[in-house]
């Protein structure tokens, strides 16, 4: 396995060793001595799977008083996925990356507690599975809608399906420190 740092403190990006051959192949998606040596949590607990058809958009989504780190990957298809750091006091807040994350690289992204996170269909369909440090609150979610154009993030698809909920979630200036995940309170990243 191979770990790269990214342009966001924390966030890791992981190129898992795959074998394969004409019948298929075998990846270890975790394995926990590996991924904590990495500085990837070993705990979860929830891990949650997606399916999503083309051009679906989900995100920019947080989670204020108790924000989840997440391992994530797609299963099958493809994403553009996108973090945004919230974490108060951190050098990078406000940035943003973006990574193809697919079925054919078997990529994972670690995503600290304190990013916001989010991914466009690309392939036909995708399924998006993903372990979480914290459980999820529908009461604590936060997050900043997707095309905020101050972030300037630039989606592959013009015109992506978005639920209602993240189509009314809030541009990233108009947060208060509120709004703000507690991940990185004391700028830790």
């Amino acid at each position: 396995m191979t770990v790269r740092d990214t342009t966001l403190p924390g966030v890791l990006l992981i190129e898992p060793a795959v074998y394969g051959d004409a019948r298929g192949f075998f990846l270890e998606t975790f394995e926990a001595s590996r991924y904590e040596a990495a500085g990837v949590p070993t705990e979860w607990v929830q891990t949650n799977h997606s399916r999503s058809r083309a051009g679906t958009l989900r995100g920019l989504h947080t989670q204020i008083q108790n924000p989840q780190g997440k391992l994530v990957r797609v299963a099958r298809g493809s994403v553009y996925d996108v973090v945004l750091d919230l974490r108060r006091g951190s050098p990078t807040f406000g940035q943003w990356e973006a990574h193809e994350l697919d079925d054919e690289s078997h990529r994972q992204l670690w995503i600290p507690p304190g990013l916001a996170h989010g991914f466009c269909v690309v392939s036909p369909e995708a399924d998006f599975v993903y372990a979480c440090t914290a459980r999820y609150d529908a009461s604590d979610e936060g997050g900043v809608i997707w095309n905020d154009p101050d972030l300037g993030i630039p989606w592959p698809v013009a015109d992506p399906l978005v639920s209602e909920k993240d189509q009314n979630l809030p541009l990233l200036r108009d947060l208060g420190i509120s709004d703000l995940p507690l991940a990185g309170s004391e700028g830790n990243v």
